[in-house]
């Protein structure tokens, strides 16, 4: 049998409702239902579950005329689908996050017009319509049910909101995503206000929703056929720096067991996408916990680890994003994992709600921190957007513990992570509790402005830049005031740095 002919009988048995068949289509075709300016929901979240072929399909289609689309997803797209697009003229508008160099140039001058949205809160103001409606949705699936819901692949995100007000939508069936997924996904959509009941979900392995995308059949304008692969997680491996990080959070929490503030099983816990995170995490493996369990908004190399070692008895997410390696070892071993991870929309994963009453404990990397504790999470320089805030607002105010860590120094010690004043603020000092970097852990719960700022300098920062901090600060006090300042010379630590490439006073 040709490699074609294998490749539609794979896709036709697994499109279980036989009128679908009519639906097939090359994405250049589907590619010709969108018209200039139309709002896009694609699916997609942290490289995982995206489409695969629609975007280069659009790139090829805006070659005659720019699209100008509103590009609405989950999270970031794999693939280089987000910097094609943007440098091809068919995306005017995206969020809620991205974190491709080409699509984040074209924000920074002002060519996309991107919002910055806490990952909870977009499906609700589509849902409102403070947010244009959906005119297609782009969905990538491992099956199409009888009844003609939609099976996701590794991500769920926002996709199952976007189905649920698109006029039409495209699905691309993916033959590289295993029909095995089936059964992972618990789609829960909460309803309308008003007369919205709370979400029943009281455990992180609960499952309260149904196991596909439910769509009315008439909508589905086209079925796009793909074999592609997610792109792969980029997160670097532990080094000596995220080591200590991971060993300060460990020591940390080995506390708050012994306060009998938590018990050896902990809370909850949530981490981030990143490099920095997801090395903590991989140091749990290294830690005596057990019994672990993590309602996050995606799962990294370092979940599956903590899975395998059976530190980690389960986990709840809205994507699964992993490096080659370890995506490989989690397809071949596939059973052993299902009844121990569950895949929700983004919503839910990180709807406050949810996050309260679990208590989690939230694991973000932050860009910089103040001698307050104020957390700038997304602006380089404070002007210039690096990925987005994701779900780290959503976690940090409403979970048990917001714990943000990062490197004291970036740029070969060019930038101090700790400033007098945060270029931009993202997690005000209300919301943050602990800051970590590799030099040591302050834990600013219970204490004033005054209070933290000494504790902040002489734990986190790094050695070179503390004799700084000390000279601000204590030339701040004799300003007075609840939170001393200089305000004449609160960001002159970036200035210097734009001026003379480094903020250390030379």
């Amino acid at each position: 049998m040709k490699v074609e002919n294998m490749m539609e009988a794979l896709a036709q048995a697994r499109v279980r409702r036989p009128e679908l068949a009519a639906r097939f289509m090359e994405a250049q075709d589907a590619a010709r239902l969108f018209r200039p300016g139309m709002t896009v929901g694609m699916s997609g979240f942290t490289k995982a579950g995206d489409a695969k072929a629609l975007p280069r399909a659009l790139v090829e289609r805006a070659r005659g005329e720019p699209l100008d689309l509103t590009l609405i997803t989950g999270a970031s797209l794999g693939n280089d689908s987000d910097g094609l697009m943007a440098n091809a003229g068919v995306i005017a508008r995206r969020l809620p996050f991205q974190a491709d160099a080409s699509l984040r140039r074209k924000i920074n001058t002002g060519e996309v017009m991107f919002i910055d949205q806490h990952l909870s809160e977009t499906a609700e103001q589509l849902r409102s319509g403070v947010l244009p409606a959906i005119d297609i949705a782009v969905i990538e699936a491992c099956a199409i049910r009888e009844d003609g819901s939609i099976v996701p692949t590794m991500a769920v995100g926002n996709s199952a909101s976007f189905v649920q007000q698109a006029k039409q939508v495209i699905i691309e069936l993916n033959l590289a995503a295993p029909v095995a997924l089936e059964g992972l996904h618990d789609i829960y959509v909460p309803r309308p206000r008003p007369g919205r009941e709370p979400i029943p979900l009281t455990h992180p392995g609960q499952r309260i929703g149904a196991t596909a995308i439910a769509v009315d059949p008439a909508r589905i304008a086209a079925i796009v056929v793909t074999n592609s692969p997610d792109s792969p997680s980029s997160v670097l491996p532990p080094d000596t720096e995220t080591d200590a990080i991971a060993r300060h959070v460990i020591a940390f929490l080995e506390g708050e067991v012994s306060a009998g503030r938590m018990t050896p099983q902990l809370l909850p816990l949530q981490a981030g996408i990143g490099t920095i995170a997801n090395a903590v995490l991989h140091g749990l493996t290294q830690s005596s916990f057990r019994g672990l369990t993590m309602y996050s908004e995606v799962l990294q190399d370092s979940a599956i680890e903590l899975l395998d070692a059976g530190q980690l008895a389960l986990a709840s997410a809205s994507s699964i994003t992993l490096s080659a390696a370890t995506h490989e070892r989690f397809i071949a071993n596939l059973d052993k994992y299902r009844d121990r991870i569950v895949l929700r929309p983004q919503e839910v994963s990180n709807h406050p709600e949810i996050v309260r009453r679990l208590g989690i404990i939230g694991l973000n990397t932050a860009l910089e921190f103040d001698i307050y504790g104020n957390v700038n999470s997304t602006h380089v320089g404070g002007t210039h957007m690096m990925n987005g805030i994701g779900g780290s607002g959503d976690f940090a105010r409403n979970g048990e513990l917001a714990i943000f860590v990062s490197k004291s120094e970036a740029k070969d010690g060019a930038i101090s992570s700790v400033v007098p004043m945060v270029s931009h603020v993202d997690h005000t000092e209300h919301d943050v509790d602990v800051l970590v970097t590799e030099w040591g852990l302050a834990d600013l719960r219970g204490l004033a402005p005054r209070e933290r700022a000494p504790v902040i300098i002489e734990h986190c920062a790094h050695p070179a830049y503390r004799a700084q901090l000390r000279d601000y600060y204590e030339r701040a006090l004799l300003r007075g005031g609840q939170t001393p300042h200089l305000l004449e010379e609160a960001l002159a630590w970036h200035e210097r740095y734009r001026r003379t490439g480094t903020m250390q006073v030379t």
